[in-house]
């Protein structure tokens, strides 16, 4: 039943809610340190434990899915909005700190992915494949 995808779904939101909680008491912050992100990852690994095991009906994977369309999107732009809002009243040091987070994240693509630096050269840059033909 879809209903069982939503209850998955809430159950690892209130999961993921209480360990950021608990991570951000035990660090001395009054804050929740990653809860949703920790539910997103927990929802991630529990459907596909039981789709594994053959335990995750279709309707259920499609109430999952359906909250998944809407929840996400949601919840990046409100996190996306707060850090933004906590970078500018940080002052500089928090700017800095993001914009080299951001560089340092593209820069790492290429090593992430296993592309070289000369596989990343423009397409019309390359020698043609083939020889073109004379008509």
């Amino acid at each position: 039943m879809v209903i069982y995808g939503v209850a998955l779904l809430a159950g690892c939101m209130l999961a993921g809610l209480i360990i950021g909680d608990v991570l951000g008491q035990l660090l001395g912050i009054d804050a929740n340190l990653g809860g949703v992100g920790i539910a997103m990852l927990l929802l991630i690994f529990l459907t596909g434990y039981l789709k594994d095991r053959g335990k995750l009906p279709e309707a259920t994977e499609s109430g999952i899915n359906f909250w998944n369309a809407m929840y996400i999107p949601i919840v990046v732009a409100m996190a996306a909005s707060q850090n933004v809002a906590a970078a500018f009243s940080g002052g500089l040091v928090a700017i800095l700190a993001g914009t080299l987070a951001v560089v340092l994240g593209l820069a790492l693509v290429p090593v992430l992915t296993g592309k070289k630096v000369d596989d990343a050269a423009p397409l019309d840059a390359r020698p043609p494949s083939h020889p073109p033909t004379g008509r």
